[in-house]
């Protein structure tokens, strides 16, 4: 979807034809004549655009300003981001059934591994970090072990399915394109 202005028409399939009024890194704040003020997700294709205003060029938007300051944290800090479940996921439990009959089965909150895949994304990020910003090692190693930790995303991509929004995935080699 193209990027929208404050002032743009809209027109969504549940809650009708509204008004954008504010823009933000990762929804539009709509008022619907129907239904009132609501946010809705940038990331999902709900909106038709009946007519667009585009944003000023010369400005920075509010958005913008979020996601800037949003990758200035994630890359100086290590407070984790919220990052969502799938709602199908939500509440289930993943089976470790094991070949060997004579051994129990075990049972885990999707919740809880959910926690433990998004803690290891944060920790490899927190890693690449300091690998880039380390002064002792030359370039061509910074790069060898950034290329590593590339290919560990890559064979992450496996957990994706847990996660509600796409830029939220792990990306190896293939998706840096």
């Amino acid at each position: 979807m193209e990027e929208l202005g404050i002032g743009s028409r809209v027109r969504h399939s549940q809650y009708g034809d509204g008004v954008v009024v504010n823009v933000k890194s990762n929804s539009y704040t709509i008022t619907f004549i129907s239904e009132g003020r609501k946010e809705v997700s940038r990331e999902h294709n709900l909106l038709e655009v009946v007519e667009a205003i585009e944003p000023p060029d010369d400005m920075i938007s509010n958005a913008d300003m979020e996601r800037t300051l949003i990758s200035i944290l994630r890359r100086w800090t290590e407070i984790p981001e919220h990052v969502s479940l799938g709602a199908k996921w939500t509440g289930g439990k993943m089976i470790l059934q094991p070949g060997d009959t004579k051994v129990q089965s075990k049972e885990i909150p999707i919740d809880a591994f959910f926690h433990k895949i998004v803690m290891l994304r944060d920790r490899l990020r927190v890693m690449e970090q300091r690998i880039n910003s380390h002064d002792k090692l030359s370039d061509e190693d910074k790069v060898n072990m950034q290329q590593y930790i590339t290919r560990i995303y890559g064979s992450l991509t496996t957990f994706n399915v847990l996660f509600k929004f796409p830029h939220d995935q792990f990306v190896g080699d293939k998706g840096k394109d």
